[in-house]
């Protein structure tokens, strides 16, 4: 029993060792991870023009001008997005940009049927919206001089939020198979992002999925072993870099915490 409770009091001490360690790196990594999946579609966008702007018109019949504007809108809105985050310039207005361009790309490539990409590209939301969280407690306000009621309150609904709609990235990851492996991984990632979403241990619940995902990461969305000519080489790399994007998300949750509304926020009052 003694054995039992010092386990979870280590653990948790070498996890604030290594926030500790890492605290002026964390966040740079996080918004590098982040952006990954924008930077990769934009840069895509460029070497693809053709190809994304026959896509589009032939889905939407749209013509080749429409369809072109469609594709540079993505592709200078996505770039441009990393730039000003990695630059740490206007980032709420880059989210903003970037958020309007998951919303594009989820009608234009009707991802609100295909329910698997619909939750990805609301986990990327919720990472958003923890990198507007984080831009707010760096006092960069979209609205200089013009009075507040809270700062905090609203920071702290983008934290919850971005939290609760991170998770949805490991609801795709679920299989309902008998096999033992999924089994256990089933009720561990689901443990982990009940954890995360409510803001209990949060940070080494986020700490154990950053590294969890990452492991799946890199073992199913291999692209690289696929030559380049074939389809499922860039179906691999865009789902490699959106799990990255998610990653980069609970990375943010790892430096900053999971804000006020939170047990971890709520023990403090007790």
């Amino acid at each position: 029993m003694l054995l039992e409770s010092a386990f979870p009091h280590v653990l948790g001490q070498n996890v604030l060792q290594f926030l500790r360690v890492t605290k002026q790196y964390l966040p740079h990594v996080a918004r590098l991870c982040l952006i990954s999946t924008f930077l990769e579609d934009g840069i895509r966008m460029w070497f693809q023009w053709s190809e994304q702007r026959d896509y589009i018109d032939g889905t939407w019949n749209c013509g080749y001008f429409l369809a072109s504007i469609f594709v540079f809108v993505n592709l200078f809105g996505q770039l441009s997005g990393c730039i000003l985050v990695l630059s740490r310039n206007f980032v709420q207005y880059a989210c903003f940009g970037l958020f309007g361009i998951i919303a594009l790309q989820t009608i234009a490539y009707s991802i609100l049927w295909d329910l698997k990409f619909l939750m990805r590209n609301l986990a990327l939301g919720g990472g958003l919206l923890l990198l507007l969280a984080e831009s707010r407690s760096e006092g960069k306000s979209m609205f200089a001089g013009v009075p507040t009621m809270r700062e905090s309150s609203p920071k702290q609904y983008m934290q919850l939020g971005g939290r609760v709609l991170l998770v949805l990235m490991f609801m795709t990851l679920l299989h309902f198979d008998m096999n033992f492996f999924y089994i256990l991984q089933n009720i561990v990632g689901t443990a982990l992002i009940i954890l995360v979403a409510i803001g209990f241990k949060t940070k080494l619940a986020a700490l154990t999925l950053v590294i969890w995902l990452f492991g799946i990461n890199i073992y199913f969305n291999a692209f690289w072993t696929i030559p380049a000519y074939k389809p499922m080489h860039d179906f691999l790399k865009y789902d490699f870099f959106q799990t990255m994007s998610v990653i980069g998300g609970l990375l943010l949750v790892v430096a900053l915490g999971p804000g006020g509304v939170s047990m971890d926020e709520k023990k403090k009052e007790w």
